[in-house]
């Protein structure tokens, strides 16, 4: 098995990419440790384990560092240490956000579009994002990675090994003019994963990025059927992708078949963006 008996942490595990991620870990013999905000979605996706007598759910926030640490602190105390961590948690928007205000934008926008007439709405999420939503997501996305990678890099360094993968989106590599918010805090994980990967590969321990294209998860769905038949027209494989397919490439990193990877991204995107 790729990861027998390697002790992996996944955050957000609770639904989506992080649940396929951490069902992929277990497959190849890991004990998993499902972390998210909600501790009954963290329980079912360890009841989902091929052995769920291997995996531990625990209940974070990653954007405070004091329950960061104390979730590393059981990690610690249970399971003696850490070889993996996935740092998978996230949101799309905040609960101060008009998702419905900017629903009915994007779609009078593709409209437009598509008549020829040229776009005539205009999004104006920048000059209307609040500090709060503004803050919120980067505590989430980037506070969240770093304080888990700290915690983890304290343990890992203990043994000089370990592998850190860090989810980024195509978002960080093209920009979403519907997220400015969510796109900033993609592109500070991608220069954080190539910072620390510099920095810790002395230790033999190898920190990589994941930047999925457009993936059928619970954070896609809200979205309108013309807002995803878009978005299926702009990716020239013709179809969503699979949290499955964003697990195998955790896996790959993950495990020695990623061995000489380090300070990289890799992009499940089906050809949405190929720079």
């Amino acid at each position: 098995m790729k990861l027998d008996d390697r002790v992996a942490l996944v955050t957000g595990g609770g639904s989506g990419i992080g649940r396929a991620i951490c069902l992929a870990f277990a497959e190849e013999g890991a004990r998993v440790v499902v972390n998210d905000t909600r501790l009954e979605e963290a329980e079912r996706t360890v009841k989902a384990l091929s052995d769920p007598a291997r995996g531990r759910a625990i209940q974070a926030d990653v954007a405070d560092s004091g329950q960061v640490k104390a979730m590393f602190t059981t990690v610690e105390r249970e399971l003696g240490g850490l070889d993996i961590l996935v740092n998978n948690a996230g949101i799309a928007v905040g609960a101060d956000e008009d998702r419905e205000g900017l629903r009915r934008k994007f779609e009078a926008r593709i409209m437009e579009a598509v008549s020829g007439q040229g776009i005539q709405t205009h999004l104006d999420v920048t000059e209307n994002l609040s500090d709060a939503a503004w803050r919120r997501m980067l505590a989430v996305h980037l506070d969240g990675t770093f304080f888990c990678t700290r915690e983890a890099l304290r343990l890992m360094s203990r043994r000089n090994r370990g592998a850190i993968i860090n989810l980024s989106s195509v978002a960080a590599l093209m920009g979403l003019e519907s997220a400015p918010h969510y796109s900033a805090a993609k592109g500070g994980i991608l220069a954080f994963t190539r910072a620390v990967a510099r920095e810790v590969a002395s230790r033999g321990i190898r920190v990589n990025a994941i930047a999925p294209g457009f993936i059928d998860t619970p954070m896609t769905q809200p979205m309108s059927p013309l807002m995803r038949a878009a978005a299926l027209s702009r990716t020239p494989l013709g179809r969503w992708g699979e949290p499955r397919e964003v697990a195998a490439t955790a896996l790959f990193l993950a495990s020695d078949d990623g061995s000489f990877f380090t300070g990289q991204w890799l992009s499940p995107n089906g050809g949405l963006f190929t720079g």
